[in-house]
């Protein structure tokens, strides 16, 4: 039996690394394979951050960083 994924990882991203709708997908290819799960979209663009429902990992803007569609 595989361990749970640890929970509560924080991803901070500079506005650049969104895709044009300001959002990323998680798991990222940075996550290990045990920490695989379903692939979800995850948008920043209104709040600058959000939060894996599967993995609990929170993604966010670098201090100082703004997404906007135009960048």
């Amino acid at each position: 039996m595989s361990k749970p994924p640890k929970t509560g990882a924080v991803v901070e991203l500079r506005a650049s690394e969104l895709n044009s709708q300001g959002g990323v997908f998680c798991p990222n290819p940075n996550m290990n394979l045990q920490s695989s799960h379903p692939k979800v979209y995850l948008g920043l663009a209104e709040t600058g951050q959000a939060r894996c429902p599967y993995c609990s990992t929170l993604y966010k803007l670098k201090e100082g960083e703004h997404f906007s569609a135009h960048h």
